[in-house]
């Protein structure tokens, strides 16, 4: 079977810390998708990109710490990212097993990317680790799935956008907002910008997010049929 795929999960990782790229334009999306007040109110995005820092920087423990954060949030790079480090034993002990079910939760969208990895994860796994990547899965999903993790970012997105304007209906108006520009030089932002649907309003938002995966390089791998693990359906107590 043959499955689209990009360069080594790593290289996209480092590609996806600066965040969607496709969406520098006129309003300065770069600049504001990674300043610190917009991440402050998007710990999906925000786990990632500290996660991305340590992990350049060799501090593993912290990488997963922080990896851990943006996955409890949904974010599908974080989630791919834990099964990278516990596939390599990086900052903590080797776990196919558990790394296969982290990458299941990485390729939950059906990004083709992280799809193929996930392939590549089932086709290098014992028969014994398949069977303990089964057994792992639902309590991993019942806490990192989709239909939990979505939730806790859409209501703080929802709840920050409307106490940072000031607004119920988080109207921005004329709300000046100051973010580092180029070369850290500050500049100023219109709220109608910062506060565009995409970044705030979930169906929105995910869009975004899906229209970034889209758009990435393609190529094409060899990959053995996977057995994915069902998500389950009771949620535990949130963490962090």
């Amino acid at each position: 079977m043959k499955i689209r795929t990009i360069v080594p999960l790593l290289a996209l990782m480092l590609f996806s810390a600066s965040l969607p790229a496709a969406d520098v334009g006129p309003k300065d999306d770069a600049f504001i998708v990674q300043s610190r007040s917009f991440l402050s109110s998007h710990p999906d995005l925000y786990g990632r990109v500290l996660g991305m820092k340590s992990y350049s920087k060799g501090d593993y423990k912290e990488a997963m710490r922080q990896f851990r954060k943006g996955a409890y949030y949904a974010d599908k790079p974080s989630q791919a990212m834990v099964a990278e480090m516990l596939w390599k034993g990086e900052g903590v002990q080797i776990d196919r097993a558990e790394a296969y079910v982290w990458i299941d939760l990485a390729a939950e969208r059906l990004y083709r990317d992280l799809v193929a990895k996930r392939e590549q994860y089932w086709s290098e796994l014992t028969e014994l680790e398949r069977r303990q990547a089964l057994d792992k899965g639902a309590a991993l999903y019942a806490r990192y799935g989709d239909s939990v993790a979505k939730k806790r970012i859409e209501a703080i997105l929802e709840r920050n956008r409307r106490n940072i304007t000031g607004s119920r209906t988080g109207y921005a108006g004329t709300l000046k907002i100051e973010i580092p520009g180029p070369g850290g030089m500050p500049i100023q932002v219109n709220g109608d910008e910062f506060y565009q649907d995409k970044f705030w309003q979930p169906e929105d938002y995910w869009k975004w997010q899906n229209g970034t995966w889209k758009a990435l390089p393609t190529g094409t791998v060899t990959a053995s049929e996977l057995m994915p693990v069902a998500p389950a359906e009771a949620p535990k107590k949130d963490d962090e």
